[in-house]
């Protein structure tokens, strides 16, 4: 089954041009496969179930080193390509990820400059290479792809993700059988450039799709496109589950499928924006104001990193009108709060290590310990309290970076993440 592939340009993802109807009869045609994955899933129940309440039960009650989890994908942007790279330099950002599509393929050369570049001023570039349906239909011509892609990038490149979404038919694969060929192919292809491979980059919530891909494809490190926007707030449960309980679920099922601790990485997230129009990729509810987009990117990583599952999370992107850090409609591109949230933290943070949390009511603390400094990542879900902190606070530095000295060991706390430093 193949439909025309549209590119929705605004909004940097395929149009849904498959009517509802043909979707449908795709599905009831290969209930087979439906069939295999819950044989698949069911076999693996108790022992992911297991795990899941041992990662809860130890989340954020031990140490976490943090590490160097902070991470920004990023697109060409042709006679602007310095300053992409000196906007992630200022915000701190050394890990980065392109997309490379497949039908691009006759435009690598153009990727490759890019990536190269990003390569020579020291950053560290994860390749994702996007597939559409005529990928599926035309195998030679995806391998041809790969080919191509990682006898170019794999110099460059330290990691490859394969494939893009492809729980989603807009992106051109319709059961998780069809992902699956498309990824053993890259296996070969990638030993022989001495690649290493990332995947299976399922987005959202829909993690019983890992069990059968994880067992037929071996990857370096598993990924997933947690996005939670739908769901408003990062600490709002969606059927239950909020975004940490999401977090343990994945790890779970991860090490339950791979009979081993994997590394996980989340490869994408945001939260898109109002009034962006067409730019937007998820008009309506999951969109919020520009002041709530910075909120909640800080409050996603620490309760992600925090947990000690998640070693890597890359928002997308740095410059986007409907959901970037950056703001390109005008000739002058505008940095967002996101951006200069995102800038704070990565540079408070990486290198810190997580040392549990503090109660209060109504209010969110994460204890930090970097080098000398100990300090404190506050915020509430809604509205504000007071806190009296055990130890007298000596600096707040605000979610953007703006200082001011306490005037006592209480300290105002609100949905506007800060951070507290002790003596």
């Amino acid at each position: 089954m193949s439909f025309p592939f549209a590119w929705n340009e605004p909004a940097d993802q395929p149009h849904n041009v498959a009517p509802r109807k043909e979707r449908l009869r795709h599905h009831f045609k290969h209930v087979g496969s439906y069939l295999g994955l819950a044989a698949v899933n069911a076999s693996l129940a108790g022992p992911a179930l297991r795990l899941y309440r041992k990662y809860r039960k130890t989340m954020r009650r031990h140490l976490v080193e943090i590490g160097s989890p902070f991470a920004v994908s990023c697109s060409p942007a042709g006679e602007r390509d310095d300053e992409v790279i000196a906007n992630l330099r200022a915000a701190a950002i050394s890990q980065t990820l392109v997309r490379v599509p497949s039908w691009k393929r006759d435009e690598l050369s153009h990727y490759e400059r890019f990536i190269r570049r990003l390569h020579g001023e020291g950053f560290d570039v994860v390749c994702a290479l996007l597939q559409r349906r005529d990928d599926v239909l035309e195998p030679a011509s995806w391998e041809g792809f790969l080919t191509d892609a990682f006898s170019a990038l794999s110099p460059l490149c330290s990691h490859f993700e394969i494939g893009h979404a492809w729980n989603r038919t807009k992106w051109g694969v319709w059961d998780h059988r069809e992902y699956i060929s498309l990824a053993r192919a890259a296996v070969p292809l990638a030993a022989r450039h001495g690649a290493r491979l990332v995947g299976p980059a399922v987005i959202d919530f829909e993690f019983h799709l890992y069990p059968p891909v994880l067992r037929a494809v071996s990857f370096d490190k598993i990924s997933s496109l947690l996005y939670v926007d739908r769901s408003g707030a990062p600490e709002n449960a969606q059927f239950g589950w909020t975004t940490a309980k999401k977090v343990a679920l994945w790890k779970a099922v991860v090490d339950a499928s791979l009979g081993r601790p994997g590394e996980c990485w989340i490869t994408e997230m945001n939260w898109p924006l109002e009034g962006a129009g067409e730019h937007s990729p998820a008009p309506g509810k999951p969109c919020v104001d520009e002041e709530s987009q910075a909120n909640y990117l800080v409050r996603y990583f620490i309760i992600c990193l925090a947990g000690g599952l998640i070693k890597r999370i890359f928002w997308w992107q740095l410059v986007a009108p409907g959901y970037g850090l950056i703001d390109s409609r005008d000739r002058t591109w505008r940095k967002r709060p996101s951006y200069y949230a995102l800038g704070q933290m990565a540079g408070l943070l990486e290198g810190s290590r997580f040392e549990g949390t503090a109660s209060t009511a109504g209010a969110e603390i994460f204890l930090f310990r970097k080098g000398g400094r100990e300090f404190a990542v506050c915020w509430t879900k809604r509205g504000a309290v007071e806190h009296e902190f055990a130890r007298a606070p000596i600096l707040i530095v605000d979610r953007d970076g703006r200082e001011k000295r306490p005037g006592s060991a209480k300290v105002r706390i609100e949905e506007k993440p800060q951070y507290v430093f002790f003596r």
